[in-house]
């Protein structure tokens, strides 16, 4: 930490950073700058935009009563989302910097705070692009006709694949057999799957293109990513409002269920969508605001772009409705179908010709209840396939592909479903590496002897290698255990400090005046009130929540022989994956007390080699 910290005594730096004003943009002549506000927006909002807008938001409101999510989900926003994505573009663009140096610069106390940010970004955007590579495999595999995930396998030579296969469905066999030829624990790794080592690389190169020169490359890349995306979902939107069924989707959604807020769970899973969402504690909002000139409306910009996120994630939630809708509607006349072909086997001996399921129901109900019984019909009810909820992985791999095929021009539209997600993805990681990128680059160390290039390519290269590790059989696994542990609790710590660092030790008046300054006019109570009391509390509220829920300790797994197939088994996590599993949530927040720790050193170390070189000076500058 000591490289990337200003020379001089913690009272010396108390007094220059009373008399400092904010940095002007001469300067910072030498710093990149955006080359119009209109990419500055379209990258900000690409970043925040991303995977989980599309599966898991909808789902989030499938599992806590549709419209009624929107009350945890908006209280939230406004009381942490919002103020402390404001905090982030307005100090990134006040002191221009990036995470490591900037949280120095508020207080020497805070410096581990940018290494924390850094550590987060980086192991989030290890198994980020595993995701990629998985949507960029199955992208592939779309201009394959017919399509691969609806047929089961012909090869005589494995005939216990072909049985797999049958008694599951074609798209979970594609998906856990065809694409992660997954393994039935974590803790049996199996090979490296060279399909999606191919596409892991396949994806970092296109990552390491894009962020290569920083934000000269990617304000370049954003133009085509953000924009494809938002094309394509309105697409689904458009076809999706057209599919038989789709009005009971949308019902589905629209209708609030209040009874389920009332659990805990949809609070904290609400905060934790908003903050993941909004890319809260990364750093990238930082980088990307700390290319701007000294003069722009942040405030504006904060609200803006936390508006677009938020309606994106209802936007993409009509054609994902719609869709369900349309699956539960196929599923349902499916189920009566099935019905009445049982009904029509079994009492075609009475020489009756019928066709309808209601005909059959009554001539029995009126003849012989005992035979009805006998038959074990399934009980078709649409609500139950409307409540079959499903996110993440399973919601884009599974039941959008097994929807998918029953749509005419199957192939187009599973092409650019997964054009949309890879767009979404990519521009989402872009934000991730120039959260890593930036306050790298501005280390004296790293750039004195390492240009931008080759610090951009490392950082690509690590990742790459550390993602092998979601390649192997196992790896769907350790994907998940990245996810729910490596960028949930982490995000949440560093925005609490975050705030704290800026309104209790840069001070509430200074930066303020800050602002003003910034934004050409004072700065609303209303967000003071949220800095200093409201947003605090909220994160330790969700903070406390987070603590008292206890933890995932089991996974889902794969098992072709389990009874209930294809249902998952769960398993317990081994004790030496708890360990993995708990140093992903504490090692980032543990920067935080690491760096105080060092400064608190620094200074005591200080003090005792000025005793030495002056014996006679009780007191002295440190």
């Amino acid at each position: 930490m000591a490289t990337d910290q200003p020379e001089g005594s913690v009272e010396e730096y108390k007094v220059k950073m009373a008399t400092d004003q904010p940095e002007s943009s001469s300067k910072h002549s030498h710093r990149p700058k955006w080359d119009s506000k209109f990419q500055y927006l379209l990258s900000c909002s690409g970043f925040v935009v991303g995977l989980g807008n599309v599966w898991r938001f909808p789902y989030l409101c499938q599992t806590y009563g549709g419209g009624a999510f929107l009350i945890p989900y908006i209280t939230t926003l406004v009381l942490g989302g919002i103020p402390v994505f404001f905090l982030e573009l307005a100090v990134g663009q006040c002191l221009k910097k990036g995470t490591i140096r900037l949280w120095w610069r508020i207080s020497p106390y805070l410096g581990g705070l940018g290494y924390s940010s850094l550590i987060v970004s980086f192991l989030v955007s290890v198994y980020y692009n595993m995701l990629l590579a998985w949507i960029l495999w199955y992208f592939i595999n779309s201009f394959r006709n017919p399509l691969p995930w609806s047929f089961c396998p012909t090869d005589t030579s494995k005939p216990e694949l072909i049985e797999e296969c049958h008694k599951s469905t074609p798209t979970n066999y594609f998906w856990y057999r065809y694409t992660l030829n997954i393994s039935t624990d974590i803790g049996n790794s199996g090979p490296l799957q060279w399909w999606l080592v191919l596409c892991l690389a396949s994806c970092w190169l296109i990552v390491y293109i894009s962020t290569v020169r920083g934000i000269e490359s990617t304000g370049k890349a954003i133009y085509f990513t953000a924009p494809c995306s938002f094309l394509i979902l309105t697409l689904f939107l458009i076809y999706g409002l057209t599919l038989p069924g789709a009005v009971h989707g949308l019902l589905y959604f629209m209708t609030p269920n209040l009874k389920k807020i009332n659990n805990p769970r949809a609070w904290l899973d609400a905060a934790t969508q908003i903050f993941s969402s909004l890319s809260l504690g990364f750093g990238g909002l930082i980088a990307y605001s700390s290319y701007n000139p000294s003069i722009n409306d942040c405030e504006l910009d904060a609200v803006m772009i936390a508006a677009i996120n938020s309606l994106s994630s209802l936007f993409a939630s009509i054609p994902i409705f719609s869709i369900l809708g349309f699956k539960a509607t196929v599923a349902y006349e499916e189920c009566l179908e099935r019905n009445v072909k049982s009904i029509t086997k079994a009492f075609r001996k009475d020489n009756i010709t019928v066709d309808s399921s209601a005909f059959w129901l009554s001539y029995l109900n009126g003849t012989d209840i005992n035979k009805l019984a006998s038959l074990k019909l399934a009980n078709c009810d649409l609500q139950y396939f409307l409540d079959k909820s499903v996110s993440g992985t399973g919601l884009s791999f599974i039941v959008f592909t097994e929807i998918v095929i029953k749509m005419p021009g199957s192939n187009t539209w599973a092409i650019l479903f997964f054009l949309m997600l890879f767009s979404l993805g990519v521009s989402s990681i872009f934000g991730l590496i120039q959260s890593i990128l930036t306050p790298l680059t501005e280390s004296p160390i790293v750039s004195r002897y390492i240009c931008k290039e080759a610090v951009c390519g490392l950082i690509c290269l690590t990742a790459f290698l550390l993602g092998l590790l979601f390649a192997l059989r196992s790896g769907n696994y350790w994907l998940e255990m990245f996810d729910a542990f490596g960028g949930t609790m982490p995000l949440l710590v560093i925005a609490f400090f975050e705030v704290m660092g800026v309104a209790f030790l840069y001070g509430m008046k200074r930066f303020s005046a800050d602002v003003e300054k910034m934004i050409g006019r004072p700065l609303k109570s209303y967000w003071k009130a949220m800095w200093l009391f409201f947003s605090p509390g909220t994160m330790l509220l969700i903070f406390f929540f987070y603590v008292l829920v206890e933890p995932p300790s089991s996974y889902n797994t794969w098992n072709p022989n389990y009874v209930h197939f294809p249902a998952k088994e769960s398993k317990k996590y081994p004790p030496w994956a708890v360990i993995i599993s708990e140093m992903l949530e504490t090692v980032p927040c543990l920067m935080i007390p690491f760096g105080a720790i060092y400064q608190l050193w620094r200074i005591v170390l200080k003090k005792k080699l000025l005793q030495i070189i002056h014996p006679d000076t009780s007191t002295g500058s440190t």
